[in-house]
């Protein structure tokens, strides 16, 4: 069943005459559940609040363990009270997009069983921590909002998560926690703030669809576990300003569409961007080739002979600018005529410690 409140003709915009509506509704409705005392958890219902420019909430003695679904979506709500959200015990989705909420309540931590979440365009600039204890959590939608931060752990606790949206706001930066989750299918992190990705990305064995595209003059690299994200079908770097594109993407054999206009690339160049995603591939594969050639590598003796470790002349002090007035070769430092240098009286008379 639906509950869908009319507005009065009458006076159709008032917000008292709305709540009375509201009130009397849901009591009428809750009322035929509550007639069998023991009413069937099975059979669960959805409340339909949307678009009755409400600024509060009603707060009749109901049994709110009995919705499955809550929408509060546009309104003019800029709270939700802790004890509401405690006691939407087998609520799976909740949506309170176009609101003016600036917080959510801590008590949403109680929603174990909440699948979808819908935010969007609210006023929010953080996410309670307790948003952690939403394990059944497959869909958080925070689009336009004022992020600045995601809760650092988040990543180890929203297992189920298949889809991030947190577009249209103001993060520098995505928690490294983000690369745990292994169920994520789509993250949407366009028109942000961001100055870079998590560095191990390549946990997010189940991801399709990346877009950090619009972060514009912030986001200028991407790591290289991009390349890494073996079931990646889209990606969209577009509008940033990234000068190369990793080698690993060459290895995205899934890959089927690329966005990197308006970057200032200079790998791939041009020319091999106009041939589109196949050409592309294929010139990052071939630089990965280029790459990966034998090169003699010196050893490590030799690197203390360089810098002079062994034969008590530095090499860096000339060539690095490197201020080393008393130098001293390991074979000099050791022998007894400079033991008493380290001695706990020299090192931590007051004279030493104030530089006098």
């Amino acid at each position: 069943m639906m509950y869908e409140l009319e507005q009065r003709v009458q006076q159709p915009n008032s917000n008292q005459m709305m709540k009375m509506d509201v009130r009397k509704k849901i009591h009428v409705h809750i009322a035929d559940h509550e007639r069998n005392k023991g009413f069937d958890e099975k059979k669960l219902e959805v409340v339909d609040l949307s678009g009755m420019s409400l600024d509060s909430l009603p707060n009749p003695s109901l049994n709110l363990a009995i919705i499955c679904k809550l929408d509060l979506s546009n309104n003019n709500l800029q709270n939700i009270p802790e004890s509401l959200t405690a006691r939407l015990l087998n609520v799976m989705v909740l949506d309170v997009h176009s609101n003016q909420l600036r917080t959510l309540p801590n008590s949403i931590g109680c929603l174990f069983k909440l699948k979808l979440l819908n935010i969007s365009g609210n006023l929010i600039e953080c996410l309670p921590k307790t948003i952690e204890n939403c394990r059944a959590l497959e869909e958080l939608n925070a689009n336009f909002n004022k992020l600045n931060r995601l809760p650092d752990t988040i990543g180890f606790e929203l297992v189920n998560l298949k889809k991030l949206s947190v577009n249209s706001n103001k993060l520098a930066f995505l928690p490294h926690s983000v690369s745990h989750l292994t169920a994520l299918r789509i993250l949407d992190a366009r028109l942000n703030c961001l100055r870079s990705l998590p560095d191990d990305l390549e946990n997010l064995i189940n991801l399709e669809i990346l877009n950090v595209s619009q972060n514009f003059q912030h986001l200028e690299t991407l790591p290289y576990s991009v390349g890494l994200l073996l079931s990646l079908v889209e990606l969209d770097v577009s509008y940033n300003k990234i000068r190369s594109l990793p080698n690993s993407i060459g290895c995205l054999k899934k890959l089927q569409k690329l966005s990197v206009e308006g970057n200032p690339l200079r790998s791939p160049p041009v020319d091999v961007l106009e041939q589109g995603l196949h050409a592309v591939k294929e010139y990052l594969c071939h630089k990965i080739n280029s790459d990966s050639s034998p090169k003699k590598k010196s050893s490590w003796m030799g690197k203390f002979v360089r810098y002079g470790t062994f034969n008590g002349h530095s090499r860096t002090q000339e060539r690095e600018g490197f201020i080393m007035s008393e130098y001293r070769s390991i074979d000099g430092l050791a022998s007894p005529r400079y033991m008493s240098m380290f001695s706990p009286r020299r090192l931590f008379s007051p004279r030493n410690y104030f530089g006098h």
